[in-house]
């Protein structure tokens, strides 16, 4: 965070000015890009951008420990370099190992042709002797050959300091920190031009679309009456990348924009540390057309789908006709407490396979044999603001199952976030390859999806019941595992990360507990009354 007061700190302990108003850092969240400040007996929780960005944000004056010197930032890894890079990296560290071990690979069991060295036999030199020896070799190549890898002019000193970092974090501190030099930001834009752009961001937000060439005159133009002309502007190639950088790509629509500003920041921050602490619900039009009937007409279904967030298992989901109602979120619910029949033609593998309850004593109390879905009573429901989602009857079904309604903040598709791209893996990995696919839009489509369709509405949800449990739950989560999964890529599918919490956790099966209540053949008859509205309507000869 840079301006004319230099260098912001954002430790805990420090102090800041906010529109003249002093504020202390009472901590900070990095996990989560915020701080937390404190001033009197009021808490205040901003994001760090929001703090980079506001037009009044200054140290306090006299305070030194608000104008340190600048940190050293993350150290460069190995992927922050391309692949000619990389290369020189690795060519690098095999000078430096010939140096330190007498061998190019540092394994001296597996030696390449011709190693040792003379030069640089471990039995016949001493470290410092290498040293200066592969120093000489380098400084010998000329300087078109060295410098390439970044060895221009290499010391004895130069090789320890390199072995010192290779020893520290290995092959990444052989990174010649020249090829990786921190951004000196924008000089142009000083005081003057950052207070012009915040007001014209302000000018332009109600206004209708305006390309950036346009800003860029509205600023000139508010510098030279507020600041008078002789006050330099950046051109409009500076100005665009800082608007990018401070206020996005501008690629949403305005009206959306307009009402996404309007919307404060959350509050409270949800962090889901459990299985059915949090499970999301949302719907998607089918993206196959499917035949309601084997002689049906080609029709688009609705597929709604409950997602636990913790580990990402899919714990029930539905296919309707027409667009789902708050009997089918009820439904939906109850199916998320209920295990999952096996069906016809379904092997063992699709058998409930979790540890800590043996599939006999689940079969014993379901009374059938359970597919490997989990099930579970959700304590938390995220949902979007669709109607059937805040109907009486869904809160009245959520409230009968002592689930707490969360819903999703409005005009922000990341709190269900987990729920979208499940949608897209089922897009890609399933339906792309039924007949009747239609595509992701209307550009996209065939000429004729309907007539190519086959499937029945049974058959439909018969495949993605099976492409769930077989696919889906043992399918490795890559890099969005958490890290205390078992080991391995494919074992961090989210089946298995399910197993682990069974084995983590003890598992009661009691009379009394919540498991077996909900897998006892009394349930239909205990949780249906309560999350299913019943109403009464007289059929007259005129109609309903």
């Amino acid at each position: 965070m840079t301006g004319q007061a230099g260098l912001l700190e954002l430790s805990a302990g420090s102090a800041l000015l906010l529109g003249g108003r002093e504020w202390a850092v009472s901590s900070v969240e990095a996990q989560y890009g915020r701080v937390l400040l404190r001033s009197g007996g009021e808490e205040q929780r901003r994001s760090i951008r929001w703090l980079a960005h506001h037009p009044d944000c200054r140290p306090v004056p006299g305070d030194d420990a608000a104008v340190p010197a600048r940190p050293g930032g993350q150290p460069p890894v190995l992927e922050d370099l391309t692949g000619y890079q990389r290369e020189a990296v690795r060519l690098r560290v095999a000078h430096l190992l010939e140096a330190e071990t007498g061998f190019r690979s540092g394994d001296p069991l597996h030696p390449e042709p011709g190693e040792p060295r003379p030069a640089y036999d471990p039995r016949t030199t001493m470290l410092g002797q290498r040293r200066r020896a592969k120093a000489a070799e380098l400084n010998a190549l000329g300087g078109g050959e060295a410098a390439l890898l970044g060895l221009g002019s290499v010391s004895e000193r130069t090789l320890r300091r390199m072995a010192d970092a290779w020893k520290a974090r290995g092959p990444a501190g052989c990174i010649d920190g020249r090829w990786l030099r921190p951004r000196a930001g924008h000089p142009s834009i000083t005081e003057e031009v950052r207070e012009a752009i915040f007001a014209v961001r302000k000018e332009t937000r109600d206004r209708s679309r305006t390309s950036v060439k346009d800003k860029h005159v509205l600023v000139a133009q508010y510098v030279a009456e507020k600041f008078g002309a002789d006050v330099p502007v950046p051109g409009y190639w500076t100005l665009r990348k800082v608007w990018r950088e401070w206020s996005g790509p501008g690629g949403t629509r305005p009206r959306y924009d307009r009402a996404a500003d309007g919307i404060e920041a959350a509050k409270v921050h949800v962090t889901v540390s459990r299985p059915g602490q949090v499970v999301a619900l949302d719907t998607t039009p089918l993206p196959v057309k499917v035949r309601d009937g084997v002689f049906g007409d080609p029709v688009t279904a609705f597929l709604t789908l409950a997602l636990d967030m913790f580990t990402h298992s899919a714990v029930a989901f539905r296919l309707t006709l027409v667009s789902d109602t708050a009997v089918d979120i009820a439904m939906l619910l109850r199916d998320i407490m209920m295990p999952l029949p096996m069906r016809d033609g379904w092997g063992p593998e699709m058998e409930w396979p979790y540890p800590g309850v043996p599939a006999g004593l689940v079969a014993d109390f379901a009374g059938h044999r359970v597919a490997g879905l989990p099930f579970f009573a959700p304590e938390t429901v995220t949902t979007d603001h669709g109607g059937p989602y805040k109907s009486h009857t869904a809160v009245a079904a959520q409230q009968a199952l002592g689930c707490n309604v969360l819903p999703a903040r409005v005009l922000r598709p990341q709190d269900k976030a987990a729920c979208e791209r499940a949608f897209g893996s089922l897009r890609s990995l399933l339906f792309e390859h039924l007949p009747g696919y239609t595509g992701i839009d209307v550009a996209d489509r065939g000429a004729d999806p309907g007539a190519a369709a086959v499937l029945t509405l049974t058959q439909m949800e018969h495949l993605v019941a099976e492409w769930l449990i077989s696919v889906w739950q043992k399918r490795g989560r890559g890099e969005h595992a958490p890290g205390w999964g078992p080991g391995g890529q494919p074992q961090r599918s989210p089946g298995r990360l399910r197993s682990a919490v069974w084995m983590i956790r003890s598992i009661s099966c009691g009379s009394g507990s919540p498991v077996a209540a909900h897998m006892s053949g009394n349930a239909d008859a205990e949780v249906m009354p309560g999350i299913v509205l019943i109403s009464l309507t007289m059929i007259a000869p005129a109609g309903v």
